[in-house]
């Protein structure tokens, strides 16, 4: 059985009937207890109430006793099963002991069809002025229909339980046909009639039995389930060390492998795309340089009239630059997350370098909200660049706009640190899109503004690899913020 390989759909339906059969084993393993003893066991009536029992031992209590002793004998067990009145009939509905009662036509009835009267042969219903029902000859002519043992009636809603028995009148020699009746207003008579708490407790028994008997079955399929969508997530940062565990057999196990070989595939991928971006751009430098230099020369010797011309070529082979620039740190940045070794970073003394180097030569007004004793858990040189981006594009951005906070506050083992400007923020479709390599909200803003789409791409790959997270939203009224998570 250990090389089987059986579908998640076959192994659910296996458990389903396996579970029956522990719950039909766990049914007859009661019943056959509950069974096996006698009726008027204690057993037997902790599950079923204590009724028969009663009007057993009432029975033979009122035996050879006359009307009043069998009076006090009912009331005695009226008042020690609160809730129910005790009664006692002869077949033809004369009552025999209890408080008087006018019993209703349905109960009357009940008591004179249970003499089981051979056919064509009504009642004698002389001298019995009580009888409340005569059978008629046709009624008579009819074979006795089933005992009910438990009736209820309306007007008041009352719940009768009749048990047939034979009584000796004291001095008789012949007994006599009797009804014993308990009756309550309450439809299991407060646990005589039937007693619901054995029927809880097996409940609670068949619940707690499928309980233990699924819940491991139900756990080790979302365990599988949670590793496998923690690690889809993983992929989706683009950490694609991530591994599920192979051991199942089913459809979450081929799943599981399937997932492990796209990661290794992207990791590949991913890795190749970042080492050939760090080479060519590595590669382009050079030349890049000596055109720039080239043309700054160019610029000294050119005459006004194509000054103009050669401004332009300068300018598009410094957007070029930036761009190789950039692709080179956050291919190195990306290179770097599985090497990195992390440390405790001072954070305020980190952010006022940044924030110096960012802000020279601008007028943008940065304020620092940070702790001077402050740490956080990162490597300090790819966190350094990380809140330059930031920092940078909030000055190029939204410098004129109003001040920029930088703030950072300790909490729970970690430190957030926010970046807020008060500019007009970005459209709600592309907060998701932010951190994506080239993606740039305006097009145009590889001219006007330098931009090259991926400051926010170097930031994610540079805090992921100090084991934190970064997001951003829009404020309210207006404003933007970009949020770091790291360890303390």
């Amino acid at each position: 059985m250990l090389g089987v390989r059986f579908s998640l759909f076959t192994r659910i339906i296996i458990w389903f009937f396996l579970n029956l059969l522990v719950l039909g084993l766990i049914l007859f393993v009661f019943f056959s207890y509950n069974f096996r003893f006698r009726p008027n066991s204690v057993f037997s009536n902790f599950f079923t109430g204590n009724v028969e029992t009663v009007t057993r031992q009432i029975g033979i209590e009122i035996d050879d006793k006359t009307r009043d002793e069998r009076d006090a004998i009912l009331k005695s067990y009226a008042e020690k099963y609160k809730g129910v009145e005790f009664f006692l009939f002869d077949n033809k509905g004369n009552q025999l002991g209890g408080r008087e009662i006018q019993l209703p036509a349905q109960i009357s009835e009940q008591i004179i069809r249970e003499d089981f009267l051979p056919p064509n042969q009504a009642p004698n219903t002389e001298n019995t002025d009580n009888a409340k029902l005569p059978v008629s000859p046709t009624r008579a002519s009819m074979p006795p229909p089933p005992i009910s043992r438990y009736v209820r009636t309306n007007n008041p809603t009352l719940y009768w339980f009749g048990a047939r028995s034979m009584t000796f009148e004291k001095g008789g020699n012949e007994p006599i046909r009797t009804r014993l009746l308990a009756v309550s207003d309450s439809f299991y008579g407060y646990g005589l009639f039937f007693n619901p708490i054995p029927w809880l407790i097996l409940t609670g028994i068949i619940v707690l039995a499928s309980l233990i008997f699924w819940f491991p079955f139900v756990r080790n399929i979302t365990r599988s389930i949670g590793q496998i969508t923690r690690a889809t997530e993983e992929i989706a940062d683009e950490k694609f060390a991530v591994r599920v565990g192979e051991k199942r057999s089913d459809e979450l196990g081929t799943l599981a492998v399937s997932i492990n070989h796209l990661a290794q595939r992207l990791e590949g991928f991913v890795g190749g795309q970042k080492r050939f971006l760090g080479d060519i751009s590595h590669e382009l430098n050079s030349p890049l340089a000596r055109m720039q230099f080239a043309l700054s020369i160019l610029e000294d010797r050119v005459d006004d009239k194509n000054l103009d011309y050669v401004r332009d070529v300068k300018e598009e082979v410094e957007l070029m630059s930036r761009l190789v620039t950039e692709l080179l740190t956050y291919s190195k940045a990306g290179m770097k997350a599985a090497h990195v070794e992390l440390e405790k970073v001072p954070l305020r003394p980190l952010i006022e370098r940044v924030v110096e180097r960012e802000k020279a030569n601008e007028t943008a007004q940065i304020k620092i909200a940070v702790a001077e004793n402050l740490e956080v858990l990162a490597q300090p040189e790819l966190l350094s660049r990380a809140i330059g981006n930031v920092v940078r594009n909030a000055v190029r951005y939204a410098g004129n706009a109003g001040e920029i906070n930088v703030s950072a506050t300790n909490g729970n083992g970690l430190v957030e640190i926010k970046i807020a400007d008060a500019g007009s923020g970005v459209p709600e479709n592309a907060l998701e899109k932010l951190f994506d390599p080239f993606y740039r909200v305006e097009s145009h803003r590889s001219r006007e503004t330098g931009g090259t789409g991926l400051g926010l791409a170097i930031v994610k790959t540079c805090i992921e690899a100090c084991q934190g997270k970064v997001s951003a939203e829009n404020l309210s009224p207006n404003g933007f913020q970009v949020t770091i998570l790291l360890k303390n």
